[in-house]
């Protein structure tokens, strides 16, 4: 089975811990994930393949794959195995165009993919902010970075990543894993979430202005908006327009209070 510890050893592959390489290995787990992303008549964009564990069974559901790939030597060894049943790109999805693959494949898509912890943010944010028609996301991470996206507000780990992939899909945990699901083992437990788009856009300018209210957490809502080059007086008036308290934190405000407030703010976001 791609992605096992044959695998490995046959091809004298050694995972690589500078970039997050910890491959899936539970028969169950890869059954479930790829039934989770194989929606029918919707092409798959999987990030980080590593030994193809998804890639492989996704390509055997019918539907079009593309595999976006970091390390050369995985994507070499993808290409050879998988041939014309996928295609594998040998890149940093963090520049990769979204838009262009949206494209390519000629509309909606799934995204895939079990997510390196040390950029698990980065790719999410990516991946939410983005415009390209992404209908569903199955996503495996560490449980630690799952929690955030059921956070509360008021909840430490809530802030402008929740705000918005609350607002834009419905957010369900399929399964959490053990350490013993991969190889190596990391040091901490993994959860696969499901994304699910609701049709939604964000606002224009709602990741900027969220990304102010929460630059300095434990400042007044008010203060943090001077950053975006209100005066005082002027985000004072934008939050009571708003029915908000110019006292009042980001951190204790739910995605409704935040889309009202872009709307007052829309010409100076």
């Amino acid at each position: 089975m791609a992605g096992s510890k044959e695998t490995i050893k046959e091809y004298g592959f050694k995972p690589n811990k500078a970039l997050g390489q910890n491959f899936l290995v539970d028969a169950d787990a890869i059954k479930a994930i790829v039934s989770a992303a194989a929606e029918p008549g919707l092409p798959v964009l999987e990030i980080g393949p590593g030994l193809g564990a998804l890639t492989e069974p996704l390509t055997e559901t019918g539907l079009r794959v593309t595999a976006v790939e970091l390390d050369g030597a995985l994507a070499d060894y993808l290409k050879e195995r998988l041939g014309d049943k996928a295609e594998v790109i040998h890149a940093d999805f963090l520049k990769t165009d979204l838009m262009s693959v949206s494209e390519a494949f000629g509309g909606g898509f799934v995204c895939a993919g079990n997510l390196p912890y040390y950029i698990t943010s980065p790719i999410l944010l990516k991946l939410v902010t983005s415009p390209a028609p992404i209908k569903r996301m199955v996503m495996m991470m560490q449980s630690e970075a799952a929690d955030r996206f059921f956070a509360r507000p008021g909840d430490k780990n809530y802030g402008p990543l929740t705000v918005m992939s609350g607002y834009l899909f419905d957010i369900s945990r399929l399964l959490t894993l053990s350490p013993s699901s991969y190889y190596p083992a990391p040091d901490v437990g993994s959860t696969v979430l499901v994304f699910d788009q609701k049709g939604l856009s964000l606002p224009k300018g709602f990741e900027k202005l969220l990304r102010a209210s929460f630059a300095m957490r434990r400042k007044t809502l008010a203060n943090n908006l001077l950053s975006l080059g209100l005066t005082r007086p002027e985000a004072e008036a934008a939050l009571r327009e708003s029915g908000l308290d110019p006292s009042v934190r980001a951190e204790a405000l739910g995605a409704d209070a935040f889309l009202r407030l872009s709307g007052i703010l829309e010409g100076r976001l």
